[in-house]
C-alpha cells in the first residue's frame, strides 16, 4: 500500500499555536479513505483539537486496531507515537503501554466492528480499569472492509446495501461505557464539528477513561434507503465490473443546531437522520439518567449526541494500582528491581 506524504514546506503566513506548531504539524499522510468518508471528519477533529490545546506531537501516543477507522492513525498526528495492533486488540496494547509510560496522552480509534465484535471483551475492561484514554469508536454500522456486511452496532431492521434486513439487536457501546464504569461519556456525528471537537478536547484533559462514539457515515457501502448511520452514496453508474470501486465524490453533510434540538440531516439519497443535542439543563453527572435518557430517546428514535457522563472526581488505573509518579518506562533498575528482601516482603504478605 502506498501512503502519500504531504509537503513539508508550510507557508509561512500559516497560524501557529504558542508552541510555534500550525495546524499542519499535527497532521498526517494523505487520506486514502474513500471520498466524503466520515471517518475523515473525525480525524480532522482531533487535528483540530490537538492544534487549539497546544500539545507537543512527540506527548502524544495513537494506537489502532484492524478495519477502516484503524487506518486513520496514519491520516493525523503525523510526529506522534503510533502502533497499529491486531484485530479488537488495541485496548490492552494501550493499557501495557500507558502501565509503561503514563507520561503519554493516549488516544485509541476504533470501529464498531474492532470494538463491538472481536474486541468486545477488551473494551469491557478497558473502560472498567479506568485507562487513562481517549477511546474513539468512528461508528457506522457496517464491515467497510469486507464489503458492508451488518456489524454488531447495526440497527435492527435496518437493510444492508443488498436490501437483506438485519434481525439482530444492536449492541450499544455508549450505554455499556456507562455501565462498566468509564468516567467520561459522549456520543457525537462526524458531521458535526462544533460539537465533535470540544467533546474531544474535553476527553484529552480528562483523567480517566474517556469514550468517544462517533456516527461516522460509511459512503460506499450505506448508499441505499433503510441505512440508519449513513449518507446514502448515489452511484451516477451502472453497477457494471468496470465501475465497481469507483467512488463518485459527493459534498461532506454537515450539521449546526442548537443545543435540545432535533435536527433531521437529509442524506444524500433523501432518508433522513435524526439527531438530538443534549439540552443545557442536562445534568452530565447523573449515571443513572444517562442510561435512561439513552433508552428514551432510542425508543423515540432519535440518536442521541453531546457529554452524556462525566465523573468530576475520576480515578484512573495508575490510581487504582497505586503506581510510581515516575513513568516506568524512566525507572532505572534499581527502581524497578528493588532486590530479594522486599520481594520476600511482598511473598510474606500474600500468605
Amino acid at each position: 500500500m502506498t501512503y502519500l506524504a504531504k509537503p513539508r514546506l508550510h507557508h509561512p503566513t500559516l497560524p501557529a499555536n504558542r508552541l510555534g506548531y500550525t495546524r499542519r504539524d499535527y497532521e498526517g499522510a494523505v487520506s486514502t479513505l474513500c471520498a466524503g468518508c466520515g471517518h475523515d471528519s473525525i480525524s480532522t477533529a482531533i487535528i483540530q483539537a490537538c492544534f487549539d490545546l497546544e500539545l507537543p506531537p512527540h506527548h502524544l501516543a495513537k494506537l489502532s486496531g484492524i478495519g477502516c477507522s484503524s487506518k486513520t492513525p496514519t491520516y493525523f498526528l503525523g510526529n506522534s507515537h503510533g502502533f497499529n495492533s491486531v484485530h479488537g486488540r488495541m485496548p490492552s496494547v494501550l493499557t501495557g503501554a500507558n502501565l509503561a509510560n503514563r507520561g503519554l496522552i493516549y488516544i485509541g480509534v476504533s470501529g464498531d466492528g474492532d470494538s463491538a465484535s472481536i474486541g468486545l471483551g477488551q473494551f469491557a475492561h478497558c473502560m472498567r480499569r479506568g485507562v487513562n484514554m481517549v477511546y474513539i469508536v468512528e461508528n457506522n454500522g457496517v464491515y467497510g472492509l469486507t464489503k458492508g456486511q451488518f456489524s454488531a452496532t447495526a440497527d435492527k431492521g435496518s437493510k444492508s446495501k443488498r436490501g437483506a434486513p438485519n434481525f439482530d439487536e444492536p449492541i450499544d457501546l455508549v450505554g455499556l461505557a456507562l455501565q462498566l464504569g468509564a468516567t467520561f461519556v459522549a456520543r457525537s456525528f462526524s458531521g458535526d464539528k462544533a460539537q465533535l471537537v470540544p467533546l474531544i478536547k474535553g476527553a484529552i484533559l480528562h483523567e480517566g477513561a474517556a469514550f468517544i462514539d462517533v456516527i461516522s457515515p460509511c459512503v460506499a457501502f450505506n448508499n441505499h434507503p433503510g441505512s440508519t448511520k449513513s449518507y446514502d452514496f448515489v452511484r451516477e453508474h451502472n453497477e457494471a465490473v468496470n465501475y465497481l470501486d469507483f467512488i463518485t465524490t459527493r459534498a461532506q453533510i454537515t450539521a449546526d443546531y442548537a443545543p435540545g434540538e432535533v435536527e433531521e440531516v437529509v442524506q444524500h439519497n433523501g432518508s433522513v437522520l435524526r439527531l438530538r443535542k443534549l439540552a443545557a439543563e442536562y445534568d452530565p453527572q447523573n449515571r443513572v439518567a444517562a442510561m435512561n435518557c439513552l433508552h428514551e430517546r432510542h425508543a423515540a428514535g432519535e440518536i442521541v449526541t453531546g457529554l452524556l457522563y462525566v465523573d468530576p472526581e475520576p480515578r484512573d488505573l495508575h490510581a487504582h494500582l497505586g503506581t510510581v509518579d515516575t513513568p516506568l518506562a524512566g525507572l532505572a533498575e534499581p527502581g524497578l528491581c528493588p532486590g530479594a528482601e522486599a520481594l520476600g516482603k511482598l511473598n510474606a504478605s500474600l500468605r
